[in-house]
């Protein structure tokens, strides 16, 4: 037991290598294409090589019979390559990372004290104050609820646009707990509710995919597919964790599900390429294992 619990371990720590080698490279592919620091990444044919390359050995028979320790090595390889290759990209969003932690920690000092001096003025208690949405058990109106719930979405929103994605899920989750508060609600209103719901959840799976956070993203998207099970977001968002986990033939079903409710989603068409193509590599490699082993 104990050598499998070690076992189970090495495991974990090799994917744990192999996601960051993933993400890396899933990164440097995206950002070269649209964020706003891609113009400060090579351009170069060589450049685009190397990321193909490793892409093509992170799903080679290599990669999966890797050890531990080659997988730790790969993960230097990579990391200091592209931050040799790339070092201007990485230097301008860490200052941009940097001056919105700082902007942030600004805000919510600013924010603190206008708050307490407001509430030595009045003498009363910030009915606006809902940081401990957890522990809100007061039986508010529906409107004045869902005014809440929306002030948390919009302020992840924000957050989420920043690039702030961690504390954009806490916004996402604060807003979640809020919609747990109706009570007696009209079929009108617990339709919105359930809208607003699914909104959330699909917010909240982004931002959880966005942290490489992948089990909670799919908790999310099967929150979410409970709500609306036809949901094309929610069946694209569980494809895309079901991708990046390999659990390609998940990620079929769901994008087979999606084509047919949305047969012109350009996304959902560009996950099902990327699918099949990783299908097609694994189903080679386990022909080409079993023709070594049998013959």
């Amino acid at each position: 037991e104990t050598a499998l619990s070690l076992r189970d371990v090495e495991l974990l720590r090799k994917d744990d290598f192999r996601n960051r080698i993933e993400s890396r490279i899933l990164e440097l592919r995206s950002a070269s294409r649209s964020s706003k620091h891609g113009s400060l990444l090579p351009s170069s044919e060589e450049f685009m090589t190397y990321l193909d390359g490793v892409d093509d050995w992170l799903f080679s028979e290599e990669c999966d019979e890797a050890s531990l320790e080659r997988m730790e090595e790969e993960w230097d390889k990579v990391r200091s390559r592209t931050d040799e290759m790339c070092g201007e990209y990485f230097a301008a969003t860490r200052r941009e990372v940097e001056e919105r932690d700082r902007d942030m920690e600004d805000e919510a000092r600013a924010a603190a004290a206008a708050e307490a001096a407001a509430s030595a003025l009045s003498g009363e208690e910030n009915d606006d104050d809902d940081d401990e949405a957890d522990h809100d058990t007061r039986r508010l109106p529906a409107k004045r609820r869902m005014e809440m719930v929306l002030k948390n979405k919009n302020e992840a929103n924000e957050l989420f646009s920043d690039g702030n994605y961690r504390h954009a899920a806490a916004r996402y989750a604060k807003a979640l707990t809020h919609c747990s508060k109706f009570f007696d609600l009209s079929p009108d209103e617990e339709r919105r509710v359930n809208e607003t719901k699914l909104s959330l959840h699909l917010n909240l799976a982004l931002s959880y995919i966005k942290l490489e956070k992948l089990d909670n993203a799919y908790k999310s998207c099967d929150e979410a597919l409970k709500l609306d099970g036809k949901s094309v977001k929610a069946l694209y968002r569980r494809a895309t964790v079901r991708y990046q986990k390999r659990k390609f033939e998940d990620a079929v079903r769901d994008l087979k599900e999606a084509e047919a409710l949305a047969p012109e989603d350009k996304a959902v068409r560009k996950l099902r390429v990327l699918v099949d193509k990783q299908m097609a590599k694994q189903k080679k490699k386990e022909k080409a294992m079993a023709k070594k082993m049998f013959g």
